[in-house]
């Protein structure tokens, strides 16, 4: 008798953890232009170009560490086929909102706050240290 072993191959880092299509994300950002100028403190947030619906870059510490920041996809783990389900940054600037469907995640993790089954898609983001923020899949 003879055993087949299948082994299914996929693109390197491509997440399988949640309903979104995948998009290749490779984005270099420089906290420290004045065109980031939300991001070089705690606590500040930003909209981006990139993934599937744009992308949300959060900076969690401002110790100049590696995981200074977190890099969140703004696409709707609710309603990921809807281009309008975008999830934005509330006024709070903790809390992210899909307007569509109501579903709320935290900006810090893209942790599930309510209405939805799955957490936002995060991208590794890397800080230097000194000014050059790495965002990839």
């Amino acid at each position: 008798m003879m055993a087949f072993v299948f082994s299914f191959c996929k693109k390197k880092n491509q997440t399988v953890q949640d309903n979104i299509a995948y998009q290749t994300v490779n984005v270099t950002i420089y906290p420290n232009d004045p065109l980031y100028f939300n991001l070089q403190t705690a606590g500040g947030w930003l909209y981006i170009n990139g993934g599937v619906n744009g992308i949300i870059v959060y900076r969690k510490t401002a110790t100049n560490a590696p995981t200074d920041f977190v890099a969140i996809e703004r696409t709707s783990t609710v309603l990921p086929n809807d281009p309008n389900a975008k999830v934005k940054v509330q006024s709070d600037s903790f809390t992210l909102k899909d307007t569509i469907s109501g579903a709320k995640w935290q900006i810090f993790d893209g942790g599930i706050i309510s209405g939805a089954s799955q957490n936002l898609r995060l991208y590794n983001a890397v800080f230097d240290g000194i000014n050059t923020l790495t965002i990839r899949n």
